[in-house]
C-alpha cells in the first residue's frame, strides 16, 4: 500500500517520456521500416507500396472504435494491453521475417501492429487528459511531442542505421532485420512492465457510467451527419484528401530511390547512410520547418500563410527530381536536398494541421477533428497504395530522350504535376481574416 501511495505522487515525467516513445515508434516501425525492409528482402516496389499502403487504414478508421475505448474497462489497462500486444506482434515479425512465406505472414503482423498502435493512440491521448490537471496538460504538451519526435529519429533513423550495421554483420538480410524487430520487441516489453508498475490510477480513470453501446452509436451517427452537413465541407474534404498528394506519392518511394542501384535509377546509399539522411538530418529540418510554421501563422495568421506555405510544401519536392536524373555521389549534397526539402514540408505542414483545427470549431469540435485527421490518413493512403504502380507504368516511358533508367525520372515528375491537385485545394478553401495570429 505504502508503495502504491509512493506511486500515485511521482512526478509526470516517470511516465510521459516512455508513454510518447511508445506510441510514436510502432507508427514509425508500421510506416517507415517496413517500406526499406521489404525492398532490401526484394520485394517489387509495387507490391510494397500496396500492401503497406494498407497499414494506414487502422488510423483511417480509428474514429470509428475510439469511442468504445471509453466504455470497456480503463484507458490504463488499454494502454498496458496494446503494449503487450505490440511486443508479442513484434516478436512474430521477427521470428517470421526469416521463413519462405515472410511477405505475406508478417504484413498481417503489421496490420495488428498498426490497429494496436492506433488503438494506444486513444488510449494514451485520453489518459494524460484524465491523470493531469489542465495547467499541468499545458505544461507538459511540449514534453509529449518532444518525446514523440524522439521516437521518430528512434524508428526512422537509429533503428535503420542499426539495420544497416547488422546487414553487414549478420549472414543474410532477413537475419538482420529479424533482430531489429526482436529488439524492439524487447523494448515493447519492457515498457510494458513498467508502465504496469509506474502508471498512476486516476480515479477518473474508469468506464463511462450509464453508457451503453446502442448510446455510443446512436451519438456517433448524430456526430458524423453534422460533420457532414458543416459549411464549406466539400471543400474542406478537397483540402484533406488533395493538400498532401505529392508527399503521398513520395513517401513511399525516396527510400527505394535511396537505395536503388545506379544502374537502377538511385542513389545507391546504403540502409545506414538513409537511416542517416532521413532520421537525424531529415527530421531536424522537418522539426525546425515546423517550428517556423508555428511562428509565421502566430505573426501573419493562417490566411495569409495559406499560399506561401502549399508552395513551400511543394515545390521542393522538385530536388528528387535533379536528384533522379543526375545521380549524384556527394552525400553532403544529397542530404542538403533532404534538408531542404524536408524543412519546406514541415513548414507547409503547418497550414494544414490548423486548417483542421479551424474546420473542427463549433459543437463536437473533438469528434470532428478526428474525422478530419481520419480523411487526412485516407489521403496518404490511397496515393501511397498506387505509387509503386504508377511508378512501373512510368518506367516504360522515355520522357527525356535518353537510354538511362526512366523510373525515379518519371515518377517524380510525376509528383511535381499532382503539385497542382495542393493549389487546386488551397484555392479552394475560405479562412477568416485573422484566426491563428497571435493577439496583442
Amino acid at each position: 500500500m505504502q508503495f502504491q501511495n509512493r506511486i500515485q505522487w511521482r512526478s509526470p515525467w516517470t511516465w510521459i517520456p516512455t508513454l510518447y516513445i511508445s506510441e510514436g515508434l510502432p507508427y514509425f516501425a508500421v510506416n517507415t521500416l517496413t517500406v526499406l525492409m521489404y525492398v532490401n528482402l526484394g520485394i517489387s516496389v509495387a507490391d510494397m507500396a500496396f500492401f503497406t499502403g494498407w497499414l494506414y487504414l487502422p488510423w483511417v478508421i480509428k474514429p470509428f472504435w475510439s469511442p468504445f475505448v471509453d466504455l470497456i474497462s480503463t484507458k490504463r489497462s488499454w494502454i498496458i494491453a496494446m503494449e503487450a500486444f505490440l511486443a508479442i506482434s513484434m516478436a512474430c515479425v521477427g521470428f517470421l521475417l526469416p521463413t519462405s512465406h515472410f511477405f505475406a505472414s508478417t504484413i498481417v503482423c503489421f496490420w495488428l501492429m498498426a490497429f494496436f498502435s492506433a488503438t494506444h493512440d486513444i488510449a494514451a491521448d485520453g489518459f494524460y487528459m484524465l491523470d493531469l490537471s489542465p495547467h499541468d496538460q499545458a505544461a507538459f504538451v511540449g514534453v509529449r511531442s518532444t518525446f514523440y519526435r524522439i521516437a521518430s529519429v528512434i524508428g526512422q533513423g537509429g533503428l535503420v542505421m542499426l539495420a544497416g550495421h547488422l546487414e553487414k554483420n549478420m549472414p543474410s538480410l532477413p537475419a538482420a532485420w529479424a533482430t531489429v524487430f526482436i529488439i524492439l520487441s524487447i523494448a515493447f516489453a519492457t515498457i510494458t512492465v513498467w508502465h504496469t508498475i509506474i502508471l498512476p490510477r486516476p480515479a477518473t480513470d474508469k468506464p463511462r457510467a450509464g453508457v451503453s453501446a446502442s448510446n455510443i452509436i446512436a451519438d456517433f451517427g448524430q456526430t458524423f451527419a453534422t460533420f457532414f452537413r458543416k459549411k464549406g465541407i466539400l471543400p474542406a474534404l478537397c483540402f484533406m484528401l488533395l493538400y498532401r498528394l505529392p508527399e503521398a506519392f513520395c513517401i513511399k518511394l525516396v527510400q527505394p530511390f535511396m537505395v536503388a542501384p545506379h544502374s537502377a535509377g538511385g542513389l545507391a546509399l546504403s540502409t545506414a547512410e538513409v537511416g542517416f539522411v532521413n532520421g537525424t538530418v531529415g527530421v531536424i529540418a522537418l522539426l525546425a520547418g515546423g517550428i517556423a510554421g508555428g511562428l509565421a501563422i502566430s505573426r501573419l495568421g493562417l490566411r495569409s500563410c495559406l499560399w506561401p506555405m502549399a508552395l513551400a510544401l511543394t515545390l521542393p519536392c522538385g530536388l528528387y527530381c535533379v536528384l533522379s536524373m543526375t545521380l549524384p555521389t556527394d552525400f553532403t549534397w544529397i542530404c542538403t536536398a533532404v534538408a531542404v526539402e524536408q524543412f519546406g514540408y514541415g513548414f507547409g505542414f503547418s497550414s494544414f494541421m490548423l486548417y483542421l483545427i479551424y474546420f473542427s470549431r463549433g459543437k463536437s469540435a473533438t469528434s470532428h477533428y478526428a474525422f478530419c485527421t481520419a480523411f487526412m490518413a485516407l489521403g496518404m493512403m490511397l496515393p501511397g497504395m498506387a505509387a509503386g504502380w504508377i511508378h512501373d507504368r512510368l518506367a516504360l516511358l522515355n520522357v527525356f530522350g535518353h537510354s538511362g533508367p526512366q523510373g525515379f525520372v518519371n515518377f517524380f515528375w510525376w509528383v511535381m504535376i499532382c503539385c497542382l491537385a495542393t493549389f487546386a485545394a488551397t484555392a479552394m478553401i475560405k479562412v477568416d481574416k485573422g484566426f491563428g495570429k497571435k493577439t496583442e
